[in-house]
């Protein structure tokens, strides 16, 4: 089959082996569109990426082969697949922390050296870091897949429901740890695909004020027309006094940082030396945060960073929580909603490109012209 995979120096889409069922619990599903991310480009510039590894944990598609203790899924169904591998059974799992699943890891030893503890493993992710081949190609081995995969209700098109696999969950799973309450006032840095997420999250959830930052001015005028929330372009003003301002002189109740500021590097070693400054964003946040307020980082980050100011989290008693998405946890209610057309993701999908132009996509949304905040690529 075909993949876009890493070859040590570019992206290519490449002929690979085809998927096979490995245990029992395992779905193949043929791939009808996937998307990119943020922290794909992360993983490339890192060097994270070994020969050969399939990108993409974004991806949705129709189940063609299942094994023998699948439950929940039969050939035809269309189902939009979970970013993270969660077992569904262990302590982790059975308290909606998916992405701290004990078992989905097929070689936690890497993130063990770095981190100290193994989280879930991811599609599209280094197969030395315990990932899965992902889901930039025509097939993808599903495992757990009564866990991970989840069937799209008939009138959700793919182009919305797609982004049910990692965006949504990540806002959802960001105003759900933010401890996001009705009345609160959210700042969100970054206005690419999961910080629109997490603005239209917090709308939903009550917020009376959302606020994102960010200095490109498409995306914040998408972020007008598509969430309700407010914007500031963080180059034509004073970020922190701004969001003062809007919340009663006190600043924000919750701040989310999902620009992907920090990215990832090969080893412990390269990640520690490359500790140089905590990112612009993070370190806005901290200090633009309300007294007693939550700070939240969310996504894939994987690198170290210094000069953190742990005095301003200490003096000002602020909550810190670091997250990946619960995809499992979210998926369910997240596809109800595009079904009832509460929640539309479809316009995120900027730029539409056949797999094969696999590298010239991920070049258009590296350098971000054109508009584009994603790009979604279809096998055929």
């Amino acid at each position: 089959m075909r993949a876009l995979c890493w070859q040590g120096d570019r992206l290519t889409v490449a002929e690979v082996p085809d998927p096979e069922l490995r245990n029992g619990h395992d779905a193949i599903v043929r791939v009808r569109c996937s998307t990119t991310c943020g922290t794909d480009l992360h993983l490339i510039d890192g060097g994270a990426f070994g020969p050969g590894d399939v990108l993409g944990h974004e991806f949705l598609g129709e189940v063609v082969e299942v094994g023998p203790r699948v439950r929940r899924h039969r050939v035809g169904d269309r189902v939009v697949v979970a970013s993270v591998v969660a077992c569904g059974r262990c302590r982790y799992c059975q308290q909606g922390q998916h992405s701290c699943c004990d078992n989905g890891s097929v070689d936690p030893t890497a993130d063990e050296l770095a981190w100290g503890q193994a989280p879930a493993a991811c599609y599209g992710h280094p197969s030395a870091g315990g990932g899965f081949a992902g889901g930039h190609a025509e097939y993808v081995r599903v495992p757990y897949a009564d866990v991970g995969a989840f069937t799209v209700p008939d009138g959700v098109s793919d182009e919305r429901a797609v982004f049910a696999s990692d965006a949504a969950p990540a806002g959802w799973t960001g105003v759900d740890v933010g401890g996001v309450c009705p009345g609160d006032v959210v700042a969100v840095w970054g206005a690419g695909a999961v910080g629109q997420l997490v603005a239209q999250a917090a709308v939903l959830h009550g917020a009376a004020r959302v606020v994102v930052v960010d200095r490109y001015d498409e995306r914040l005028r998408m972020v007008e027309r598509h969430t309700g929330a407010e914007t500031v372009h963080y180059q034509r003003a004073d970020v922190t006094a701004e969001l003062r301002e809007r919340s009663g002189g006190r600043g924000p109740d919750v701040c989310v940082e999902a620009a992907g500021a920090v990215g990832g590097s090969r080893s412990l070693a390269e990640r520690l030396r490359r500790a140089s400054r905590t990112p612009l964003a993070l370190r806005e946040a901290v200090h633009a945060c309300r007294k007693g307020g939550t700070v939240v980082v969310l996504g894939d980050v994987t690198d170290f960073v210094d000069a953190f100011p742990v005095g301003a989290v200490v003096q000002k008693e602020l909550t810190m929580r670091g997250t990946r998405p619960h995809g499992p946890r979210h998926i369910p209610t997240l596809l109800e909603q595009m079904a009832r057309d509460e929640l539309r993701t479809e316009h995120l999908a900027t730029h539409r490109f056949p797999l094969d132009r696999g590298p010239e996509g991920y070049a258009l949304f590296r350098d971000r012209t054109d508009g584009c905040v994603r790009v979604l690529f279809t096998p055929d």
